[in-house]
């Protein structure tokens, strides 16, 4: 999932880069928007379930350094038990979108491209995500985790 996120990212640069220069000849990408918000999507939502792996992302823990062994444990507990319950509502809430956008046969204005892989593929990225709390739980409790 990071790779097609790092491909995303890519193609996002290449297209919007080359939607600029042909826009100065008057003939601009149709659908770059369009483009854009999907693969966005998809690297926002894949790219997620990799950085928290990593721990790759930005976090301040001025306040937990000074606990006790004990306490730090407890409070990396808490806080993986609350990513995990946001993401199973997010999860969950994305399947049944997905699957409704599915139905409909929901598509984009412009290049009539159906919503429903994009959202189906970041609510996947959402058990992922899970899946790495419990991870790091399991860390925590095992005394593995830094």
């Amino acid at each position: 999932m990071n790779a097609i996120a790092a491909l995303g990212l890519t193609f996002i640069m290449v297209l919007t880069c080359l939607d600029v220069v042909l826009r100065c000849f008057k003939s601009p990408i149709v659908g770059t928007y369009e483009l854009v918000a999907f693969t966005g999507g998809v690297i926002i939502g894949f790219a997620v379930p990799m950085t928290s792996w990593a721990r790759a992302h930005v976090y301040v823990d001025v306040l937990i350094q000074r606990l006790p062994e004990g306490r730090k444990n407890i409070v990396n507990i808490s806080t993986r038990l609350m990513v995990i319950a946001f993401f199973v509502i997010a999860s969950v809430h994305l399947f049944k979108h997905g699957f409704y956008l599915l139905k409909t046969h929901e598509v984009s204005p412009t290049l009539q491209l159906p919503f429903y892989p994009v959202v189906l593929g970041i609510a996947v990225a959402c058990v992922l995500e899970c899946l790495v709390m419990i991870a790091d739980i399991i860390k925590i409790a095992g005394g593995t985790y830094e």
